[in-house]
């Protein structure tokens, strides 16, 4: 299990949002970037030192902290839409080979390198610069019940990422709430919500809408 590639955003006009910019058009980068935690949601903040992102509201802070997608499941979107798909096209940090990554638990801790920690927390929901950026119309349906979306990272202990650092599941939490699942449930499956209360490292607005569903 290793990191593919470490892909930093460039900034370019977004005209799929009300919003100047994006940094979906994320590129692999050589050498050790940093990665810590960013500061509240609001800012456009995120972990890897040099990106960042524009849509403040939805998008940065604690929780999304770096977004990473396996390259296995680049290469099974390659064959089905019939296009090249290059490490970072879907707008991930880490591109990780060996890695089920929509298959990790929430809460499950993958060192990577000598230092740095992170911990899966939820999984990306898709908008419409997603939908935009790859011009494929019915995009987010398509994405969406595919079920396979990546997890977005928080950092526990900062430290330095590079192309070729080797990733270790450090600790896996005893529940059965895997990312791709908590994504079925924020999306086609909402009578899984309850089902997320089991897992304690699940952001707390998760946790709010799970709580909802099962006092209703």
């Amino acid at each position: 299990m290793r990191v593919l590639s470490v892909n930093i955003g460039r900034p370019r006009p977004n005209p799929w949002k009300p919003v100047a910019l994006t940094g979906i058009d994320k590129r692999p980068v050589t050498g050790a970037v940093m990665v810590s935690a960013p500061g509240p949601k609001g800012t456009g903040a995120v972990g890897l030192a040099g990106d960042r992102v524009y849509d403040v509201k939805n998008h940065g802070g604690p929780d999304q902290a770096v977004y990473a997608y396996a390259r296995e499941d680049l290469d099974a979107w390659q064959g089905e839409l019939g296009m090249t798909l290059g490490n970072g096209v879907f707008g991930e940090n880490l591109t990780t080979a060996g890695i089920d990554v929509s298959g990790a638990l929430i809460g499950e801790r993958w060192r990577i390198g000598r230092d740095l920690l992170l911990e899966a927390c939820c999984p990306r929901i898709p908008c419409g610069t997603f939908q935009g950026w790859l011009a494929r119309a019915g995009w987010i349906k398509r994405f969406t019940a595919a079920a396979v979306p990546g997890a977005y990272l928080r950092v526990i202990e900062p430290g330095p990422v590079r192309a070729g650092d080797a990733v270790i599941i450090e600790d896996r939490p005893g529940h059965d709430v895997t990312v791709a699942l908590t994504f079925r449930a924020l999306t086609t499956e909402p009578g899984l919500l309850p089902r997320l209360l089991a897992a304690g490292a699940m952001p707390g607005d998760i946790v709010d809408l799970a709580r909802k569903r099962t006092a209703a």
